[in-house]
């Protein structure tokens, strides 16, 4: 599958894959319709991308204006093709990438809330779940206004109750989901659980 960045500074770079079966890399047309639906708010915003993989969704925020972005992975090859692909973009100067395990990094407090988190880990783990429970877990991640995107495959929804964050809105491309989820005060009703 060809990776490219869509629109902004970096547009029509071409992004190198990670060698395996290890990531799941958005599909443009997914990729596209996700940043038409966050629009121009990307711009000047910070972004976490949570499991990076070849560093795509972050790389597109950036193009399109974001201030920082910070790439989580753990596998060492992702870490090389997310930091060439930040190179070969431009795009490096606003960008960190933490080579560490994505739950353990969410352990800890942040240096700040992040804007945009987006969360593709690989299918078929329940990572997804684990990943959004952290988020739960730890709300110094994000603040009121964020947005919490989740891509899953459709065989993988499955009811999730939360305290500090709702979902709000579910967009399918395909054999992909898009979930997006909003902080929430807990007091107002307890807890969330999707449809």
């Amino acid at each position: 599958m060809s990776l490219r960045v869509i629109a902004g500074s970096a547009k029509g770079r071409k992004l190198k894959p990670v060698p395996g079966d290890t990531t799941r890399p958005i599909m443009d047309r997914v990729k596209e319709a996700l940043f038409s639906i966050l629009g121009h708010y990307v711009v000047d915003a910070t972004f976490l991308d949570l499991f990076g993989g070849t560093g795509s969704v972050g790389i597109e925020a950036l193009s399109r204006g974001a201030r920082h972005a910070l790439f989580v992975e753990m596998e060492r090859a992702a870490v090389q093709v997310i930091r060439d692909n930040l190179q070969h973009t431009q795009l490096i100067d606003r960008a960190e990438i933490a080579h560490i395990n994505a739950f353990d990094l969410l352990k800890r407090p942040p240096r700040q809330p992040y804007d945009y988190i987006y969360v593709a880990p690989p299918q078929y783990k329940g990572l997804w779940i684990q990943a959004l429970k952290s988020l739960d877990e730890n709300p110094a991640w994000y603040h009121e206004e964020s947005i919490i995107i989740v891509q899953i495959d459709k065989r993988e929804r499955e009811p999730l109750a939360l305290t500090h964050l709702k979902r709000y809105d579910e967009r399918q491309y395909g054999k992909t989901v898009l979930w997006f989820y909003e902080h929430t005060n807990a007091s107002e009703d307890g807890t969330h659980e999707p449809d």
